[in-house]
């Protein structure tokens, strides 16, 4: 089973976001998505960093973060390098 959940104070979007495909050899463009959901589309294999551009706290559940930027750029080639991820809380702005 799969269920959609949204914070009390929202409401309910007519459908459900498409699921995430996964990267292929060129990097997407994560910025302003979820970590969790990014993190899903990438290689298992991958050598991912990710880190708080807001303040100095600990990434210790994905599926709270968004992402903020990314290195490399959305379109670079996916060649085994490192990715990075400044991410922000959901419910935060990006610095």
């Amino acid at each position: 089973m799969d269920f959609g959940a949204v914070k009390l104070e929202e409401a309910c979007p007519a459908t459900d976001a498409p699921a995430p495909k996964p990267a292929g050899d060129v990097m997407p463009n994560f910025v302003g998505q979820g970590m969790k959901a990014a993190r899903s589309t990438l290689p298992a294999n991958a050598s991912i960093t990710v880190k708080d551009a807001v303040q100095r706290r600990r990434v210790l559940q994905e599926s709270n973060w968004k992402v903020c930027t990314q290195d490399p750029k959305a379109g670079a080639a996916l060649t085994g390098q490192p990715l990075t991820f400044p991410v922000a809380k959901t419910e935060e702005s990006c610095l």
